[in-house]
Protein backbone atom coordinates (compact mmCIF):
# COMPACT_ATOMS: atom_id res chain seq x y z
CA UNK A 1 0.00 0.00 0.00
CA UNK A 2 1.69 3.17 -1.22
CA UNK A 3 0.15 6.27 0.37
CA UNK A 4 2.66 8.71 -1.15
CA UNK A 5 2.16 8.09 -4.89
CA UNK A 6 -0.92 7.04 -6.79
CA UNK A 7 -0.46 3.74 -8.59
CA UNK A 8 -2.01 3.80 -12.10
CA UNK A 9 -3.47 0.31 -11.50
CA UNK A 10 -5.15 1.49 -8.28
CA UNK A 11 -6.61 4.51 -10.07
CA UNK A 12 -7.95 2.24 -12.83
CA UNK A 13 -9.63 0.06 -10.18
CA UNK A 14 -11.24 3.15 -8.63
CA UNK A 15 -12.39 4.51 -12.00
CA UNK A 16 -13.97 1.15 -12.84
CA UNK A 17 -15.67 0.85 -9.44
CA UNK A 18 -17.26 4.28 -9.75
CA UNK A 19 -18.21 4.07 -13.42
CA UNK A 20 -21.86 3.63 -12.32
CA UNK A 21 -21.77 7.29 -11.38
CA UNK A 22 -20.14 8.11 -14.70
CA UNK A 23 -20.32 11.87 -14.58
CA UNK A 24 -17.11 12.31 -16.53
CA UNK A 25 -15.28 13.53 -13.46
CA UNK A 26 -17.51 16.61 -13.08
CA UNK A 27 -17.91 15.96 -9.36
CA UNK A 28 -14.15 15.67 -8.85
CA UNK A 29 -12.78 18.57 -6.81
CA UNK A 30 -9.72 19.33 -8.90
CA UNK A 31 -6.21 19.77 -7.54
CA UNK A 32 -6.61 23.38 -6.42
CA UNK A 33 -9.53 22.50 -4.12
CA UNK A 34 -7.74 19.43 -2.75
CA UNK A 35 -4.63 21.48 -1.92
CA UNK A 36 -6.80 24.18 -0.29
CA UNK A 37 -8.51 21.53 1.89
CA UNK A 38 -5.12 20.10 2.87
CA UNK A 39 -3.75 23.53 3.77
CA UNK A 40 -6.84 24.42 5.82
CA UNK A 41 -6.66 21.16 7.79
CA UNK A 42 -2.84 20.88 7.90
CA UNK A 43 -2.76 17.39 6.33
CA UNK A 44 -1.74 15.73 3.07
CA UNK A 45 -4.32 13.19 2.01
CA UNK A 46 -2.99 9.68 1.41
CA UNK A 47 -2.87 8.32 -2.12
CA UNK A 48 -4.76 7.06 -4.01
CA UNK A 49 -7.66 8.78 -2.21
CA UNK A 50 -6.03 12.17 -2.87
CA UNK A 51 -6.04 11.64 -6.65
CA UNK A 52 -9.47 10.01 -6.44
CA UNK A 53 -11.17 13.14 -5.05
CA UNK A 54 -9.12 15.45 -7.28
CA UNK A 55 -9.72 13.61 -10.57
CA UNK A 56 -12.43 10.92 -10.30
CA UNK A 57 -15.25 11.93 -7.92
CA UNK A 58 -15.89 13.67 -4.62
CA UNK A 59 -18.52 11.34 -3.23
CA UNK A 60 -20.98 8.85 -4.63
CA UNK A 61 -24.57 7.94 -3.82
CA UNK A 62 -23.99 4.34 -4.87
CA UNK A 63 -21.44 3.62 -2.16
CA UNK A 64 -19.45 2.33 -0.51
CA UNK A 65 -20.61 2.34 2.26
CA UNK A 66 -24.34 1.59 2.35
CA UNK A 67 -25.42 5.25 2.45
CA UNK A 68 -22.85 6.41 -0.08
CA UNK A 69 -19.39 7.92 -0.05
CA UNK A 70 -19.56 11.45 1.37
CA UNK A 71 -17.59 14.30 -0.13
CA UNK A 72 -14.19 15.23 1.26
CA UNK A 73 -15.38 18.17 3.36
CA UNK A 74 -18.65 16.55 4.43
CA UNK A 75 -19.95 14.36 7.24
CA UNK A 76 -22.77 11.80 7.01
CA UNK A 77 -26.27 13.10 7.75
CA UNK A 78 -26.44 11.00 10.93
CA UNK A 79 -23.15 12.32 12.38
CA UNK A 80 -25.02 14.41 14.94
CA UNK A 81 -24.73 17.87 16.41
CA UNK A 82 -22.83 18.87 19.53
CA UNK A 83 -19.86 16.63 18.79
CA UNK A 84 -16.30 17.79 19.50
CA UNK A 85 -14.54 19.67 16.73
CA UNK A 86 -12.68 17.31 14.40
CA UNK A 87 -8.91 17.83 14.11
CA UNK A 88 -7.47 15.91 11.18
CA UNK A 89 -3.94 17.13 11.89
CA UNK A 90 -3.79 15.32 15.24
CA UNK A 91 -2.57 11.75 14.77
CA UNK A 92 -5.15 9.00 14.66
CA UNK A 93 -4.58 7.31 18.04
CA UNK A 94 -4.92 3.62 17.18
CA UNK A 95 -2.90 0.93 15.40
CA UNK A 96 -4.90 -2.09 16.55
CA UNK A 97 -8.58 -2.80 17.19
CA UNK A 98 -10.11 -1.29 20.31
CA UNK A 99 -13.46 -2.52 21.60
CA UNK A 100 -14.01 -0.04 24.41
CA UNK A 101 -17.12 -1.86 25.58
CA UNK A 102 -14.86 -4.79 26.52
CA UNK A 103 -11.84 -2.79 27.75
CA UNK A 104 -11.11 -2.28 31.44
CA UNK A 105 -8.35 0.26 30.71
CA UNK A 106 -9.36 3.86 31.34
CA UNK A 107 -9.14 6.08 28.25
CA UNK A 108 -6.64 8.93 28.59
CA UNK A 109 -6.44 12.29 26.88
CA UNK A 110 -2.63 12.19 27.06
CA UNK A 111 -2.45 9.09 24.84
CA UNK A 112 -5.26 10.36 22.61
CA UNK A 113 -6.91 7.02 23.25
CA UNK A 114 -10.37 8.33 23.94
CA UNK A 115 -13.56 7.68 22.04
CA UNK A 116 -13.64 11.31 20.92
CA UNK A 117 -10.02 11.03 19.77
CA UNK A 118 -10.79 7.92 17.73
CA UNK A 119 -13.85 9.51 16.11
CA UNK A 120 -12.38 12.98 15.60
CA UNK A 121 -8.57 12.94 15.26
CA UNK A 122 -6.46 12.11 12.24
CA UNK A 123 -9.12 10.88 9.84
CA UNK A 124 -11.72 11.88 7.31
CA UNK A 125 -15.13 10.25 7.40
CA UNK A 126 -15.85 8.28 4.23
CA UNK A 127 -19.48 7.52 5.08
CA UNK A 128 -21.86 5.47 7.17
CA UNK A 129 -23.59 2.11 7.09
CA UNK A 130 -26.21 3.59 9.44
CA UNK A 131 -26.78 2.86 13.13
CA UNK A 132 -23.64 4.77 14.14
CA UNK A 133 -21.25 2.72 11.99
CA UNK A 134 -18.77 5.09 10.31
CA UNK A 135 -15.97 4.35 7.87
CA UNK A 136 -12.89 6.54 8.30
CA UNK A 137 -9.74 6.98 6.21
CA UNK A 138 -6.76 7.73 8.43
CA UNK A 139 -4.82 10.80 7.20
CA UNK A 140 -2.26 11.26 10.01
CA UNK A 141 -0.42 8.92 12.34
CA UNK A 142 1.06 5.43 11.95
CA UNK A 143 -2.05 4.03 10.25
CA UNK A 144 -2.15 6.72 7.56
CA UNK A 145 -3.92 5.34 4.48
CA UNK A 146 -5.83 2.63 6.34
CA UNK A 147 -9.63 2.46 6.51
CA UNK A 148 -11.27 1.90 9.91
CA UNK A 149 -14.82 1.04 10.95
CA UNK A 150 -15.66 3.09 14.04
CA UNK A 151 -18.89 2.39 15.91
CA UNK A 152 -20.40 3.05 19.31
CA UNK A 153 -18.80 -0.18 20.54
CA UNK A 154 -15.26 0.18 19.19
CA UNK A 155 -12.90 0.66 16.28
CA UNK A 156 -11.46 -1.93 13.87
CA UNK A 157 -9.05 -1.54 10.94
CA UNK A 158 -10.25 -2.91 7.61
CA UNK A 159 -8.22 -5.56 5.80
CA UNK A 160 -7.06 -9.16 5.91
CA UNK A 161 -3.92 -8.23 7.84
CA UNK A 162 -6.17 -7.24 10.75
CA UNK A 163 -8.50 -10.23 10.54
CA UNK A 164 -11.45 -8.04 9.57
CA UNK A 165 -12.00 -9.39 6.03
CA UNK A 166 -10.17 -11.23 3.28
CA UNK A 167 -9.61 -7.93 1.45
CA UNK A 168 -6.49 -5.85 1.04
CA UNK A 169 -6.16 -2.90 3.44
CA UNK A 170 -6.44 0.74 2.41
CA UNK A 171 -8.86 2.73 0.31
CA UNK A 172 -8.47 0.65 -2.88
CA UNK A 173 -8.89 -2.61 -0.96
CA UNK A 174 -11.99 -1.24 0.73
CA UNK A 175 -13.53 -0.03 -2.56
CA UNK A 176 -12.58 -3.25 -4.39
CA UNK A 177 -14.21 -5.34 -1.68
CA UNK A 178 -17.43 -3.35 -2.00
CA UNK A 179 -17.34 -3.40 -5.83
CA UNK A 180 -17.02 -7.20 -5.74
CA UNK A 181 -20.27 -7.33 -3.75
CA UNK A 182 -18.68 -8.98 -0.74
CA UNK A 183 -20.12 -8.46 2.74
CA UNK A 184 -18.01 -6.37 5.12
CA UNK A 185 -17.86 -9.21 7.59
CA UNK A 186 -16.31 -11.93 5.41
CA UNK A 187 -13.79 -12.68 8.14
CA UNK A 188 -10.86 -14.79 7.08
Amino acid sequence: MNVEQADPHDLAVLRAAFSVDDDGGRSALGWEAVRAFEAEHRVVLPEPYRTFVAEITDGSYSGPPDYGLVGLAELPDDWGDGRPERDMSRPFPLTSPWLWEEDDEEPSEESGRTKDGVFDHGSIVLGTDGCGMYWHLVVTGPHRGHVWLITGEGATPFGAAFGFTTAEPGFVGWVSHWAAGKPWSDAA
